[in-house]
């Protein structure tokens, strides 16, 4: 009995541990999602793994955002079968490691806009594990004193 209860809350942990370590990124952070953005400087020193969320705020309709390959990265263009997000509030879970590239399809907020954002997804094994509480501070905590 007390096995399968285990069993339970391990496949429970399995489930909810990797939502629970994702990081939520918000795109330019109070910024959002603009023209006139350096959003490489923006990246740089972020460490994005597998299971990262990017979160981009913008006012709907006046952006969007596309999730484009290199060359459209570097060409501001999107693939015409690509149906762009356009909420305001677009939040995109990284899936899979690897270059991701994202970029706002309104005319010249790209290419004159600086309006795109370049990321290295990493796989989740890379990302940081949260410190536990090292043996010295635990054994040096005080012990409680019965009755208080």
């Amino acid at each position: 009995m007390a096995s399968s209860q285990l069993f339970i809350i391990l496949a429970i942990l399995a489930i909810v541990a990797p939502s629970v370590l994702a990081t939520d990124y918000v795109v330019g952070d109070d910024k959002g999602w603009t023209t006139n953005f350096d959003y490489q400087a923006w990246a740089r020193g972020k460490m994005f793994v597998v299971g990262d969320n990017l979160v981009f705020h913008y006012p709907e309709g006046v952006h969007n955002v596309l999730k484009v390959n290199g060359t459209g990265f570097q060409q501001c263009a999107g693939p015409a079968s690509t149906a762009p997000l356009t909420s305001g509030h677009d939040v995109i879970t990284l899936a899979n490691p690897g270059r991701k590239w994202y970029i706002c399809g309104a005319p010249n907020h790209c290419a004159a806009g600086g309006q795109k954002l370049a990321i290295t997804v990493m796989p989740s094994s890379f990302a940081p594990s949260p410190s536990p509480l090292s043996a010295k501070y635990v054994a040096s905590s005080p012990s409680p004193t019965p009755g208080c």
